[in-house]
């Protein structure tokens, strides 16, 4: 096994452990984002898109300053998407003797999209709407391994818990008898499936299709690694068998093997490793005769690729679901989407989110979910709280913790508390007691916050839950728990939920009349006095028969 087959597993495997280990609670011996830091489209877009440098993502500068001297080495050793696409390949690949499919023609004009595909995202950033979501490879392939296959592994893994429970059981094996596995359940999962079974498939056509191809990232990279201080050299030793340059994954080598193409190399050194004559290496000092000089993209491509994407944006921008504030009259917001806490005001939310699925994998309620086109196109993808799926715990700051891009802030868990995300309701033609006239304290009694009441109206002989809008943080442990199906009697909506910037969530709530106080652990009994019968703090939680 080779040095560079060596790193490449550990770096995919890396990635996964840090993937896995990105769930409640957080161990902070490092950073789970790691991976996505190194993205030099997520450094340049989202710093674009949002007019702020993120301290955060300046590992994907340093990455950028290295590829003038390494070339793209990020593509060839480090990239998880590029490693995943070389196993792929060899499933859907077009063979050991098939370089590619494409004509060389074609292959000259496909691989210049790459390029406008980077221009694209730079339009739309430009406008301040991040769409480096749509093909940040670390973005990509974060969301794949997080929402599908991480769910498909523990979905499986129940299964065979349950199928080996008689025989552990019969054994003793009591940590493998009672060992449970929460599923995980994410919504969009089948359009992330279907791209990636289509950027697999492309392999058919030429291996790392993507990468060739397709992949910002790699432009951008491209850009920097025209003339890398360490790149291809070979002697004069070469008899011109081509054997390198038929078997070169990114076709980075010219007819003349001794010319190279330095910003398609991804220094793999399989050309080192299959010349007959040993005539290649990777060192300092290449001739600059042995370059091929790298594709610029002309000047009309450039303005149409910026303005496809400025446009784009601006579309977006001015569209029915755009949001500048969300307190001037005449935004539509739309009453599901509400965002985690700590999410910054929608539209510097939107510029910063890069749709990594991170949150949501660490989400230990699986509340966070993708959305589809519930926030207008713009919103493609970025996490909502679904409350009838899981409540927001209070005891938890994780989504936080591991946004890369600040979409979401890092807050301690007392800030974390007060920051609203929404105020619940009541449905009284659906409310077991407000219509049913049955005894129901579901939702006074999980509410965390205390931010139910009951009391007693005319005509009902059950006491009737009220909200206290003050008290209620959004957190949707009322909406969650709802023994009433086919929807929730009490639902959360996005209404007084607090997005800043910066500041502090305790001073602002406090000073617009706010008392979140949360207490997970409080054991609430209803007042006595309101029933008839028997004290209901002895019935189980729900309604009375």
């Amino acid at each position: 096994m080779s040095f560079r087959t060596i790193i490449r597993f550990l770096s995919l495997g890396f990635f996964i452990f840090l993937l896995w280990m990105t769930t409640f609670p957080l161990k902070g011996w490092f950073p789970v984002d790691f991976f996505l830091r190194l993205d030099p489209l997520i450094f340049l877009g989202t710093v674009i898109s949002s007019r702020q440098l993120i301290t955060a993502l300046i590992p994907g500068l340093l990455i950028l300053l290295l590829t003038l001297v390494l070339g793209r080495f990020f593509c060839g050793y480090i990239c998880p998407m590029g490693i995943t696409l070389d196993v792929t390949d060899k499933v859907f690949g077009p063979g050991k003797n098939n370089n590619t499919k494409l004509s060389a023609q074609k292959h000259a004009v496909m691989r210049n999209i790459k390029y406008l595909v980077l221009l694209f995202i730079l339009g739309t950033c430009l406008l301040g709407i991040s769409s480096v979501f749509l093909a940040s490879p670390l973005s990509l392939v974060t969301r794949f391994y997080g929402l599908v296959l991480y769910p498909g592994l523990v979905f499986m893994g129940e299964g065979f818990l349950t199928l080996v429970m008689p025989l552990s059981s019969a054994l003793g094996v009591s940590f493998l008898t009672y060992a449970e596995l929460e599923p995980y359940r994410f919504a969009t999962q089948w359009f992330i499936l279907l791209f990636f079974a289509a950027v697999f498939a492309l392999a058919y056509y030429s291996p790392r299709f993507w990468c060739r191809y397709l992949c910002p990232s790699g432009a951008l990279m491209a850009l920097f690694s025209r003339n890398p201080v360490v790149g291809r050299k070979v002697s004069e030793a070469c008899t011109d068998c081509s054997i390198c340059q038929k078997k070169c994954p990114m076709d980075a080598i010219d007819s003349d093997p001794t010319r190279t193409s330095h910003h398609e190399c991804i220094a793999c050194e399989t050309c080192v490793r299959v010349c007959p004559e040993q005539a290649v290496n990777f060192g300092i000092g290449e001739k600059k005769s042995g370059r091929v000089t790298g594709y610029l993209p002309a000047r009309r491509q450039v303005l149409a690729s910026l303005a496809a994407g400025a446009g784009s944006a601006l579309l977006i921008q001015t569209g029915i679901s755009s949001v500048k504030s969300e307190f001037i009259p005449g935004n539509i917001l739309p009453s599901s989407l509400i965002r985690p806490p700590g999410a910054l005001p929608e539209e510097s939310f939107l510029g910063r989110c890069i749709r990594c699925g991170q949150c949501m994998k660490v989400c230990p309620t699986n509340t966070l979910q993708p959305v589809w086109l519930d926030g207008g196109l713009g919103g493609i993808f970025s996490p909502k709280v679904l409350p009838r799926r899981g409540p927001c715990d209070p005891l938890c700051n994780a989504c936080g913790m591991v946004c890369p891009s600040g979409a979401l802030r890092s807050l301690p868990l007392a800030e974390k508390m007060w920051a609203k995300i929404g105020t619940s309701y009541i449905i009284p033609f659906k409310c077991l007691a407000w219509e049913w006239k049955r005894e129901c304290l579901v939702c006074y009694e999980v509410c965390p916050y205390a931010a139910l009441e009951l009391k007693r109206v005319d005509g009902n002989p059950v006491p009737v839950p009220y909200v206290i809008h003050h008290k209620c943080s959004g957190c949707g442990a009322c909406e969650y728990h709802c023994p009433v199906q086919a929807g929730s009697a009490i639902v959360v909506e996005p209404m007084e939920s607090l997005r800043m910037s910066k500041g502090s969530y305790i001073d602002k709530g406090r000073a617009i009349g706010l008392d979140l106080e949360a207490d997970p652990d409080r054991q609430r009994r209803p007042p006595g006095h309101l029933f008839d019968g028997d004290d209901p703090g002895d019935l189980p939680p729900g309604f009375s028969s």
